[in-house]
């Protein structure tokens, strides 16, 4: 049960998840369209993942339009147009972290789009740059070269391993959170039961909704297509007040258990929203070569611009819950 204050009182949604007993939150914060621009910072950082990419800063990416907003949607997306030299920079493309920091939390993303293609990877994702790994990562949307489903993903510090959860939709890949093992693989989970979660095929339906629940007893993720009559109305209409005891089973779930205290793992962590190309992941050649991609990544990255046409992020909404 969440409980929130305001001016001293308890909210409705206070007294609502007292009568229900059910995990209920209210709107925090909502980030819509143009919105995105007074909620974000553009990272123009080196990319901490080795990527053939150039990440912008606002002025440079609303220039080249590879950002652009409306009322009610938010693009994000990389360079389409530009043979790249192989001594100089990596496309272009953006990267914007959260102005606030968030602990125990929702969040639902309503995504029409997301970028496609051999070469990207895209995700939206949290956590602390500054302190990474002490404070953790949770991936909600990640993937490489088009491969199907989504994965969501936690990287932490040390001992923290998740168990084989009976208690999600999705399959356990790997189970040891720690960054600093087997190559930062951290604790993921494949969306097995939803092809449309990543790629060509989330895009082909019109995408739908992300959502991800932070609290020191779990860690969440859920993904509903666009369609989907399970579709929670709560998540589908941004609901001031959610429920997500009535959410149904999530695709990821991660536990708090004696293997892993997930309040001495996770601090105040950055939504991050970022579309890279190649790097530790996508540029990997094993698979990127298995992904049935051509040349090699970042070639194929620098040698043709109009495969990324459809490399960007279209999102509706970000709606924050506490």
């Amino acid at each position: 049960m969440k409980f929130n204050t305001l001016s001293g009182s308890l909210t409705l949604a206070s007294l609502v998840g007292s009568a229900l007993g059910g995990a209920v939150y209210t709107i925090s914060e909502k980030v819509i369209g143009e919105g995105f621009y007074d909620s974000f910072d553009f990272e123009a950082i080196t990319d901490p993942t080795h990527g053939r990419v150039n990440y912008v800063n606002r002025s440079t990416a609303q220039e080249l339009n590879l950002t652009y907003a409306t009322s009610d949607t938010f693009i994000l997306r990389g360079d389409d147009t530009t043979v790249l030299n192989s001594t100089g920079p990596g496309r272009n493309s953006v990267r914007i972290r959260s102005h606030r920091l968030y602990t125990e939390h929702v969040v639902v993303f309503d995504i029409q789009h997301m970028p496609e293609g051999c070469g990207t990877w895209p995700a939206i994702w949290e956590t602390k740059e500054s302190t990474w790994p002490a404070d953790g990562e949770v991936d909600i949307l990640e993937g490489a070269n088009n491969v199907v489903p989504n994965q969501s993903t936690l990287h932490t510090g040390h001992n923290c391993s998740m168990p084989n959860s009976t208690a999600q939709s999705g399959t356990t890949l790997t189970t040891n959170c720690d960054a600093t093992v087997d190559y930062n693989e951290g604790c993921a989970v494949q969306l097995t039961e939803d092809r449309n979660s990543f790629g060509p095929g989330f895009n082909n339906i019109g995408g739908g909704w992300y959502a991800m629940e932070r609290t020191l007893d779990y860690i969440k993720v859920w993904f509903w297509e666009r369609c989907d009559e399970s579709a929670p109305l709560d998540v589908t209409t941004r609901a001031w007040i959610i429920d997500t005891d009535q959410w149904g089973t999530p695709s990821a779930y991660f536990p708090n258990n004696t293997q892993c205290d997930l309040k001495s793992h996770f601090g105040s962590n950055h939504i991050i929203i970022n579309l890279t190309f190649c790097g530790d992941w996508a540029g990997n050649s094993a698979l990127y070569n298995a992904s049935g991609c051509p040349l090699d990544c970042v070639t194929y990255v620098d040698k043709n611009p109009t495969a990324f046409t459809d490399a960007y992020f279209q999102i509706s909404s970000m709606i924050v819950y506490m």
